[in-house]
């Protein structure tokens, strides 16, 4: 009785791992597709442009770590923000030309962050009414120009065959995480009326970098994952040197 008990239920199992195996296979198949798409990459240039851009959020970082490890506390230097204004000028190009709107809507976000600080260190109003013109019209004139034709700037960005839709949000999710750290940054800095990067700048930050290098190694994105990759020693490092500086002045006192 019990032998014909399991074979009974043999069917219903058999259909069950069946269920498992091709949700599976579905999965495993998918995620070969979005290679595939992705792994015909896009032209050299495009990438040159992407790894340049890259260059100068690097090179900020650097920057602000190595006068930060000289005053034994996080800085918050106006080179940083300048040469984030060019990096984000060249990152916002770079995903215009991948067809990758996670990217242009994190650049477009923090951009107009960078332009205050430089407010806050007082260069802003040192720059020629130009040049001044041309950086706040520049990433809004690009917007409208994306946007001129909904239907092909809908399909371009958000009908990517080499970005599926669930891709395209957890992409997207990174980088308005990313990017919340300098709304954070920003808001933080109004309240003390000067340009600063406090620790919440920094665990964001680390966070926000997980997630757009775990979007990059399913977009096999170069750029998105070697630039993240080097900003996660930094940020790590500035949050030592945060709580490093805390503790010596505590014990100061």
């Amino acid at each position: 009785m019990r032998l014909k008990k399991i074979d009974k239920q043999l069917p219903i199992f058999n259909l069950c791992q069946a269920t498992i195996n091709l949700t599976q296979s579905k999965t495993k198949n998918n995620l070969l597709h979005i290679h595939r798409l992705n792994m015909q990459g896009s032209p050299a240039w495009i990438y040159a442009i992407g790894f340049l851009a890259q260059a100068f959020f690097s090179a900020r970082l650097l920057y602000q770590w190595v006068v930060t490890e000289k005053a034994k506390r996080v800085l918050s230097p106006s080179a940083f923000w300048i040469l984030s204004i060019f990096g984000s000028y060249l990152l916002f190009i770079y995903g215009v030309f991948r067809n990758d709107f996670a990217i242009i809507l994190g650049q477009f976000i923090s951009y107009y962050i960078y332009l205050w600080n430089l407010n806050m260190k007082g260069l802003w109003k040192k720059l020629p009414v130009v040049l001044k013109t041309v950086l706040l019209i520049t990433p809004l004139a690009a917007a409208v120009f994306l946007m001129r034709d909904i239907s092909t700037f809908t399909a371009t960005f958000f009908q990517n065959k080499n970005i599926p839709v669930w891709l395209l949000i957890f992409g997207s999710a990174g980088q308005v995480l990313f990017t919340l750290r300098f709304i954070y940054q920003w808001i933080y800095s109004r309240q003390l009326r000067e340009s600063t990067l406090p620790i919440g700048f920094w665990v964001i930050s680390l966070l926000g970098s997980a997630s757009i290098i775990a979007y990059g190694i399913f977009r096999l994105d170069p750029v998105l994952i070697l630039g993240q990759s080097f900003g996660f020693v930094a940020y790590i490092r500035n949050i030592m040197i945060y709580y490093s500086s805390k503790k010596q002045l505590s014990d100061e006192k």
